[in-house]
């Protein structure tokens, strides 16, 4: 059994007149010590997938699904008490921003030990051990020390290992890395993805990766899961998904990245914007902005179908070159 089952998991957000749909009919699983990368632009649903995880939607969001469960527990019937248990010890979160996440009125040594507290029932002095332990791991220098300071008064990669130690702190099953790299410079993002790699693998963690770098998800990921205004458009094995992507939303991100530019020409780019509440098209999400779209593109909605080793929500797989030439009008 799988360690998290995700099917069909929608979260709508109603407003006067109609209701946003941010996440539409998302299915992902998750085994132990996995690496699921999910990836998109910004608005396709990709924290948002992982808050309903959380339990972090919050009113008037509704969390639908067929089913949601991590670990045996159905997070859909779950009691309050129960998941508070739940969460932050089996299951963890490391936030986008930690300069928002950390409170600036606690220290973080207060912090660290509020959650050993609360999840394991340590007391003041085993929790202060463990805070100091916790710091040493994640490379935090003179950890004793740290204990005592304030989030304003560390740098943002020392604020991100500080979220990294209070989300490893009661050793999760599955830890969820939301950005983890965010407003950091290119040297410290390195530590922080060596320091996730490293800690994934001694504690065999099942770890789901969001990032919009495709390049992070193919170094840490063993799949991927690339969404798009809710949807997942394509889930694979990270090494067919970048050698031979399947929809045109998948090849478009892999065309834009610098690596694979001549160096010549400017970097391709995808026209257009994720679709919001009232300008979502009838038929594909994808289809205002893909160089493939017909008129069935237009009209008809694309379900998510198996392809090869794994799932693709497109009516013509990059793969089918018949259907491609179809779709195009240009013979196979």
């Amino acid at each position: 059994m799988a360690l998290l089952e995700i099917e069909n998991l929608s979260v709508e957000f109603p407003s006067k007149n109609s209701v946003m749909r941010a996440v539409d009919g998302v299915s992902l699983k998750v085994d132990t010590g996995d690496v699921l990368g999910i990836v998109g632009e910004s608005g396709s649903g990709k924290s948002v997938t992982m808050m309903a995880l959380m339990g972090l939607v919050s009113y008037p969001g509704r969390v639908k699904a067929d089913k949601l469960r991590f670990d045996g527990h159905d997070l859909l019937t779950i009691s309050p008490k129960d998941r508070s248990k739940l969460i932050g010890k089996d299951v963890a979160m490391i936030f986008q921003d930690p300069t928002t996440s950390l409170n600036p009125c606690f220290t973080v040594g207060f912090q660290l030990a509020e959650t050993l507290k609360l999840h394991l029932g340590m007391d003041n002095k085993a929790a202060k051990r463990r805070s100091i332990e916790l710091l040493e791991q994640v490379g935090i220098p003179a950890p004793e020390s740290r204990l005592k300071v304030y989030p304003h008064q560390m740098s943002g990669g020392m604020n991100q290992r500080v979220m990294i130690a209070m989300a490893i702190a009661c050793n999760p099953k599955l830890l969820i890395a939301d950005e983890p790299t965010t407003a950091l410079d290119v040297t410290i993002q390195a530590q922080i993805l060596d320091l996730l790699r490293n800690l994934q693998k001694e504690r065999d963690m099942a770890l789901v990766l969001i990032t919009h770098n495709m390049g992070v998800v193919s170094e840490m990921a063993s799949r991927i899961a690339v969404m798009y205004a809710g949807q997942v458009m394509e889930e694979r094995s990270a090494k067919t998904l970048f050698s031979e992507p399947q929809h045109p939303y998948t090849e478009a991100l892999l065309s834009a990245l610098p690596e694979r530019s001549d160096g010549l020409s400017r970097l391709a780019t995808i026209p257009g914007m994720v679709p919001g509440l009232y300008d979502r098209p009838s038929g594909c999400l994808f289809s205002p902005r893909c160089a493939y779209a017909n008129a069935h593109c237009k009209t008809d909605r694309p379900m998510l179908r198996a392809w090869e080793d794994g799932l693709v929500t497109c009516h013509y797989a990059l793969g089918d070159k018949e259907q491609q030439a179809a779709a195009t009008g240009v013979a196979a």
